[in-house]
């Protein structure tokens, strides 16, 4: 059972906003933005159109003031000025509160770049934020994340760290043929690896 919801993290997050003009609470529009991502929509236009689509449903379950979700606008903002090590950090406690993950349970882990995040964009040398997430499919959730910086970091040594973060015994990782590279395997012999 877990102690504190996801809400409750993500409510520790400081706010970058100026507190004029704010219609909606931070925690509220975080936890929009990772249900959108958690549902395939990666853009800021995405997003939105995410909001749109679900507009209802979120005012219902949210109980969203005014019945007014946050605009693509509010949602674009909000990422711009974002610590995304500060929600990898509240979102990762908050997940690693749910019980003990079974042997044998397949975990996927991946990485998914930002879109509304790219710089230099018309140049071989952009850079983007990745999210690799680690997810449980028996349990339908995710476990745990990372954020990388595409230019700094690679995502071999990210899900590495992501891996080794989880501490999990028995379970079986999968990931795209990025991973299966022979000095990975010799490094983590225990390590089984399916494509």
């Amino acid at each position: 059972m877990m102690d504190k919801s996801l809400i409750d993290y993500l409510k520790q997050i400081p706010d970058p906003r100026a507190r004029s003009g704010c219609r909606h609470p931070l925690w509220l529009v975080l936890l929009i933005i990772i249900m959108g991502m958690m549902s395939g929509y990666w853009g800021y236009r995405q997003l939105g159109r995410f909001v749109e689509r679900h507009r209802r449903e979120l005012i219902k379950r949210l109980q969203i003031p005014k019945a007014r979700v946050p605009s693509y606008s509010t949602i674009r903002r909000v990422m711009l000025d974002l610590d995304y090590e500060e929600l990898q950090l509240v979102f990762n406690q908050w997940s690693q509160q749910s019980s003990l993950i079974p042997a044998a349970e397949w975990i996927s882990v991946d990485g998914k770049s930002l879109k509304n995040t790219v710089s230099n964009y018309d140049n071989a040398q952009q850079n983007f934020i990745n999210c690799v997430s680690a997810f449980s499919h028996q349990r339908g959730l995710v476990l745990g994340i990372k954020m990388m910086e595409n230019k700094f970091e690679s995502e071999i040594n990210v899900v590495r760290d992501l891996i080794e973060l989880l501490d999990l015994t028995g379970v079986v990782f999968t990931f795209d043929a990025l991973h299966c590279q022979k000095k990975r395997s010799r490094r983590s012999p225990n390590l089984a690896m399916t494509i």
